[in-house]
């Protein structure tokens, strides 16, 4: 087992070599809209998790997924050679990519904070002019000690 930090400076490594690779050394116009997210190297340092998401190619354009998850796979080789020559490391991890739900996660979090301004603006608004459903001032004032006489009194008397 390696120690755990040696794994996260392997991962960083690994994820600035892919993204270079993918950049500038793979030609495949594919991947032009992939951008490298986070990678993850295991315990044994064996194995390597690369996550990545695609943008599209205009704001209301839905990403390719497909093409680009096909293009990494056609691409797992040249990136492994590249990931081992870039690293030095005795064996060379197996790179395993996923699509990164972060952006998806953000969006979906995003839309639901805007339903709850909108449900605060309606509260807001229905709250104008309201009044409420009592009198002005609903506590009984303190009574004197006098009036306290008056009534031990009376349940006396």
């Amino acid at each position: 087992m390696a120690d755990p930090a040696r794994a996260r400076k392997l991962a960083k490594r690994i994820s600035q070599i892919v993204a270079s690779a993918i950049e500038h050394d793979i030609k495949d116009p594919r991947l032009g809209a992939v951008t490298v997210t986070d990678a993850r190297v295991t315990a044994d340092l064996h194995d390597a998790t690369v996550y990545y998401t695609v943008l599209g190619e205009s704001v209301d354009a839905e990403p390719d997924f497909a093409s680009a998850a096909a293009a990494l796979e056609a691409a797992r080789g040249v990136l492994r050679t590249k990931v081992g020559q870039g690293t030095g490391v005795r064996y060379t991890p197996t790179l395993t990519f996923v699509a990164d739900s972060i952006p998806d996660d953000a969006r979906r979090i995003e839309e639901l904070l805007a339903k709850a301004r909108e449900a605060d603006a309606e509260v807001a608004r229905q709250a104008t002019g309201a009044q409420h459903a009592g009198e002005a001032d609903p506590y009984k004032p303190p009574r004197d000690a006098e009036e306290d006489e008056a009534a031990e009194e009376e349940s006396r008397g």
